[in-house]
């Protein structure tokens, strides 16, 4: 008999984790270690007025009375929630940032953390084709993570995304001083998430293992990392949706995300970059629109990845071997949390496919993708899964 080891634990990599039961009580000594006087807490919307981040402040004033709130964070954040962030933080002369919540805060958090100090303007600062980010790395705030939902693995990421109203164009800010210095995974936190967003949540955590692995060039620790957080979704993902009160399965979804984003340092690929423009485009759920996708890019890249789809189906403990065992795992995956099969039922049409298509190719995303991702290819995917034929 497999004993499980008990969840709670602290590891180094990417970054230092406090994983495990009540482990956000250690959010005053965290803010102590980074010597951080008045920090301020950046979460969205859906979760400013919630218990929850009552509770975290409360803990927080005990120790450190001068914390501020900044909750203006939208599901997709847009450049202005970055400004309307600096501006209360330059305001409250704050010294860090605590970023609660999932994605889309943890995102903003880190992306004004950095922005705080620049003197640029924000969209000059995002990562481009032509080169990278012009930020001054002097002046990045120190930056605690606090994920309450297993996705997105930002916690453990260097980069922020950000849709610039402009354009529609959903940007990328990036450097090593944007990661966390602490991270706190307690998975109390994450026991209120629904169903559905702990489906479309942990799917996205799937996708960022998934194409971290597929991606083209050689980082065995990646690939290694990706194969683990795949199999941690398959083993926990049900248990967590089935029963949003099971601490196990919700750990162990948080630890998934985590080793996603730190997986997909390798690439990402066609599923992030055509989710990136509908997300832009239509303001999607960023987890289920990759959901939605995943089949279609991953049978555009069937003959890049039947290797690695050997060993994904002999790690992952599948009955059968190879690519299409992989796939019809996807596929009963995304049935099993109702997940649609095309964006159709999503009420996207192709009335903006030639953007849906540009934005896609341009996006850094597809530039690691395992099958050259240009336009044609976002278009050849997008009409497939707005039909819903799979026939690479």
């Amino acid at each position: 008999m497999i004993v499980k080891p008990e969840l709670f634990s602290t590891w180094f990599y990417p970054t230092e984790v406090r994983f495990g039961v009540g482990r956000i009580s250690e959010i005053c000594e965290a803010c102590s270690a980074l010597n951080v006087e008045r920090p301020l807490i950046v979460t969205d919307v859906g979760l400013a007025g919630s218990e929850m981040i009552k509770e975290i402040m409360d803990l927080i004033k005990a120790s450190i009375p001068e914390v501020g709130l900044f909750s203006k964070v939208q599901g997709n954040p847009v450049g202005a929630n970055i400004e309307d962030g600096t501006a209360a933080f330059r305001s409250g002369s704050h010294d860090g940032i605590i970023a609660i919540g999932g994605g889309s805060a943890m995102d903003a958090g880190k992306v004004i953390a950095m922005y705080q100090g620049q003197e640029k303007k924000l969209f000059d600062l995002h990562v481009k084709v032509e080169g990278g980010p012009n930020i001054d790395i002097e002046h990045i705030a120190p930056i605690i993570a606090v994920p309450t939902t297993a996705g997105t693995g930002s916690e453990t990421g260097r980069a922020g995304l950000i849709t610039d109203e402009a354009v529609n164009t959903k940007r990328i800010f990036a450097h090593p001083k944007m990661m966390p210095t602490i991270v706190i995974e307690d998975p109390q936190l994450s026991v209120g998430l629904p169903p559905n967003l702990t489906a479309w949540t942990g799917i996205d955590a799937l996708a960022h293992s998934f194409e971290a692995l597929c991606a083209p060039g050689t980082h065995p620790m990646a690939d290694g990392i990706a194969l683990e957080g795949m199999r941690l979704v398959k083993e926990y993902l049900p248990r967590a949706y089935a029963d949003g009160n099971d601490l196990e399965a919700r750990g162990y979804m948080l630890a998934a995300a985590s080793m996603g984003s730190t997986a997909f340092q390798k690439g990402l690929g066609g599923i992030h970059s055509l989710s990136h423009s509908i997300g832009a485009l239509y303001n999607t759920h960023h987890g289920l629109t990759n959901a939605v996708f995943f089949p279609y890019v991953m049978d555009f890249n069937r003959s890049a990845i039947e290797e690695k789809m050997i060993r994904a189906s002999a790690y992952l403990g599948l009955k059968r071997s190879g690519y299409l065992a992989v796939r019809e795992w996807i596929l009963e995956t995304r049935d099993f949390f109702a997940i649609p099969h095309t964006v159709s039922e999503m009420d996207i049409d192709d009335s903006s496919l030639d953007r849906i298509e540009t934005l896609s190719a341009a996006d850094p995303t597809a530039s690691s993708n395992p099958i050259k991702f240009d336009e044609v290819a976002a278009r050849q995917v997008f009409l497939k899964s707005l039909k819903g034929v799979i026939d690479f």
